[in-house]
């Protein structure tokens, strides 16, 4: 099974991607993990990625799935902000797809609460207008406790939330 959860930074993919990986006994992937160093050090600058920034990585990322498919499947937690990027990380038809939304405001003051991470919140707004809502998979609303979110998850993935 492969499970990609998206959504703009702050939404939480981390937290609900590794939880379901939890859930589901599969390895979970962070896709900030895989950026080159280049583009570490460009959105720390306070950059936004181009496309020809992303290109390497979202191939990177699509390799890492067809491996992990031949195995029991995995996790992956990426922005994925176009349909474009989507296309690249649609390994097969099978991929299940959970799109974590949220307002602005709200995703805003969650950014502000973190410490260490590279993507600043001052960028979040070249992420929405970035952002390209899919019409398929799971559109999960982020006014929600994470335990929530996790339950909703796996009801539409068909799996009982007490599986592990």
């Amino acid at each position: 099974m492969l499970i990609i959860v998206t959504g703009v930074s702050g939404t939480g993919k981390t937290t609900i991607g590794s939880g379901l990986a939890e859930a589901l006994d599969l390895p979970f992937f962070d896709a900030d993990n895989f950026h080159p160093k280049e583009n570490i050090e460009k959105m720390s600058q306070g950059h936004p990625l181009n496309d020809a920034d992303r290109m390497p990585w979202l191939h990177a990322l699509a390799e890492l799935l067809i491996k992990s498919e031949k195995n029991s499947g995995a996790v992956l937690a990426c922005s994925a902000l176009k349909e474009s990027y989507r296309q690249i990380l649609m390994v097969n038809e099978g991929v299940h797809w959970i799109h974590l939304k949220g307002s602005r405001d709200l995703i805003w003051r969650r950014m502000l609460a973190r410490k260490n991470h590279y993507m600043k919140a001052g960028m979040l707004d070249s992420q929405f207008a970035t952002w390209e809502e899919p019409s398929y998979g799971l559109k999960l609303s982020i006014n929600q406790t994470p335990e929530e979110m996790l339950s909703e998850s796996l009801r539409y993935l068909k799996v009982p939330s007490s599986s592990k």
